[in-house]
């Protein structure tokens, strides 16, 4: 793995980290918590339909865009549960760029903006 890549999962360890020290201090149900942080994957349902389909509904979930407007509405809106699902949200979306997985291309689930996931060819 190269330097920069390292950098860029330690960057998203970081980030993991301070959504489980926020969804903490929020007071989150760890039950919740426990229930939702692989719910994004859901969306990998998507590839049923094939690899275009798939990629957009599984990079639709797998953004920042959609914990952070979950977060604002949640917080103009007064939502109580809003700003801890959007933690969790955010908390799955680290996980997984720590882990590798990013956001996907329509040639297939393995090729992904972080590169291509899996063992390498050859």
């Amino acid at each position: 793995m190269r330097p920069v890549d390292v950098l860029v999962r330690l960057e998203w360890a970081s980030v993991l980290l301070a959504a489980v020290f926020f969804y903490w201090w929020l007071g989150g149900s760890w039950l919740l918590f426990a229930l939702l942080i692989i719910a994004p994957d859901l969306s990998m349902a998507g590839y049923l339909a094939g690899p275009r389909v798939g990629a957009i509904a599984y990079n639709a979930v797998h953004t920042l865009i959609g914990p952070l407007a979950l977060a604002g509405a949640g917080a103009g809106l007064a939502l109580s549960w809003a700003l801890p699902v959007a933690t969790i949200w955010l908390a799955h979306i680290a996980m997984d760029r720590v882990l590798g997985y990013g956001l996907k291309h329509a040639t297939g689930f393995s090729d992904t903006h972080m590169g291509r996931i899996g063992r390498a060819e050859g």
